[in-house]
């Protein structure tokens, strides 16, 4: 009982933030993904790769969550147009 009165406080944003909350977390975690497997195979894992990795996601999110800001509405076009909608 204590936890459904714990989920029915916790507040949500509305669904129109989804056109910015969806592409902030993939970026999130695309960017630091990319970023990781390249710092390793450029540096290894090591002291090396936890200085360098950090820097490397931030410069990486900085690009990724604009592209996407972008890129999705083109990307959800090309979907629907190869998928077809359930009925």
């Amino acid at each position: 009982m204590a936890d459904f009165e714990r989920r029915s406080r916790t507040r949500k944003l509305p669904s129109s933030y989804t056109v910015v909350v969806m592409p902030l977390v993939l970026s999130v975690f695309m960017s630091g993904i990319v970023s990781a497997v390249a710092t390793v195979v450029n540096v290894g894992l090591g002291a090396t790769f936890i200085t360098k990795w950090p820097g490397a996601w931030g410069t990486s999110w900085v690009v990724a969550f604009p592209s996407l800001l972008m890129i999705l509405p083109v990307v959800r076009r090309i979907v629907s147009a190869v998928v077809e909608t359930p009925r």
